[in-house]
């Protein structure tokens, strides 16, 4: 059984408010948020002159790996090993993500997140991002394009239920052949279609929506761009009102002032921030790999020989801090594009917000947004 914990004297900031004050938590969960709290606590955490701030803790939807490990190892060790690592940039969840590889090499990866249970002190595993195959070869970027194919509904959901009904997310072309109604039975089968390594038009975007999709995979990257006669994916998804769009905010993936065009366009309700790490994050530059790929990780990122980008080595605590420096977006608004924005999503009632009876997933961080201690569960998981 976890410890109770108080924590007193700490600004705790949710989407739409902030407050100063206390909590107490119990059993995992958020039992009581108050000022001046009268309750006895196993551990207690005193805010008073460190101006603490309290967030829900982050939730990463697309990672494909972390400190040396990576969710194609299709191992128990490479997601303990991810679920580890995250913790440390305030991550507290997360959609360990799939790339384009063999059918086998991607089955095997399903089968190993089938009946995974965290331990105590890892970032908790929410479900299954597919990534690819089913992607435009002409944007395929990093995803193996030999093994890229049209979409099957029948292969996937016998991948579903080789991942036991985990799988939450999956990036899809929707202009390739079977692609409208591959997006159309996701939505019903309530799995978010996300528009990613795409050549879609306009016109193509938005009969996708209308079927259901949700969601747009790394704006801006390996998707047809904007033009003045059509707008392409990245125009459609930035004008459509029911898509959020992921972004990776490492300023390599994307400029300064491209961040700043999606946040006026989006706003922060429209945005979930993202690593798309691969397994270099958090290890010295080097060679790595990524799908069978030799990547090349340097200060200007992760590359394969072509130069085309691989993935990031970005932290979700320095995506938060970058937001905030290019947007000079609030506090709420990094809740919002942190966590809560995901948790939506992803249908959580129970994560992406601090209250009474939510899961005591929580980030503190200092004035700088540096990460001082990580709650996962109600467990002291990570303290700077």
């Amino acid at each position: 059984m976890s410890k109770t914990i108080l924590i007193s004297n700490v600004t705790i900031v949710n989407y739409d408010r902030e407050i100063t004050g206390d909590l107490f938590i119990r059993d995992g969960k958020v039992e009581k948020i108050g000022q001046a709290l009268q309750v006895e606590a196993d551990i207690f955490l005193d805010g008073t002159a460190k101006n603490w701030i309290v967030m829900p803790g982050f939730i990463d939807m697309h990672i494909h790996g972390s400190a040396g490990f990576d969710m194609m190892d299709a191992t128990e060790e490479a997601l303990r090993g991810m679920s580890r690592s995250l913790v440390k940039e305030g991550t507290t969840s997360y959609l360990p993500t799939t790339i384009t590889q063999r059918v086998d090499a991607i089955e095997a990866a399903l089968e190993n997140v089938n009946g995974f249970v965290n331990n105590a002190d890892e970032a908790e595993v929410l479900g299954i991002h597919v990534e690819g195959p089913y992607i435009s070869t002409k944007w395929a970027g990093a995803q193996p394009i030999e093994h890229i194919t049209e979409p099957s509904i029948e292969q996937f959901l016998k991948w579903q239920q080789l991942s036991g009904n985990r799988i939450k997310q999956v990036t899809v072309a929707p202009e390739v052949v079977g692609g409208f109604e591959f997006v159309q039975t996701m939505s019903e089968e309530g799995i978010i279609s996300s528009i990613g390594h795409s050549d879609a038009s306009s016109d193509e975007v938005e009969k996708a929506v209308r079927l259901g999709a949700k969601q747009a995979t790394h704006l801006y990257n390996q998707m047809r761009p904007f033009h003045h006669r059509d707008t392409g994916v990245v125009g459609s998804v930035l004008l459509e009102d029911h898509m959020k769009v992921e972004i990776i905010v490492d300023y390599i993936h994307s400029h300064m002032k491209a961040v700043n065009l999606a946040y006026r366009l989006k706003g922060a309700e429209g945005i979930i921030l993202i690593t798309d790490a691969m397994r270099a994050k958090g290890l010295e530059y080097g060679e790595y790999d990524l799908g069978g790929q030799t990547v090349y990780v340097t200060e200007k990122g992760a590359h394969l020989s072509s130069g085309a980008l691989a993935g990031s080595i970005l932290t979700m605590d320095q995506a938060v801090r970058n937001m905030k420096q290019t947007t000079g977006c609030s506090l709420q608004e990094l809740v919002s594009m942190s966590s809560t924005n995901a948790a939506k999503q992803l249908k959580l009632s129970h994560k992406g917000y601090i209250d009474e009876g939510f899961d005591a997933d929580l980030v503190i961080l200092d004035l700088e947004l540096n990460v001082q201690k990580t709650i996962c569960r109600g467990n002291i998981v990570f303290e700077s």
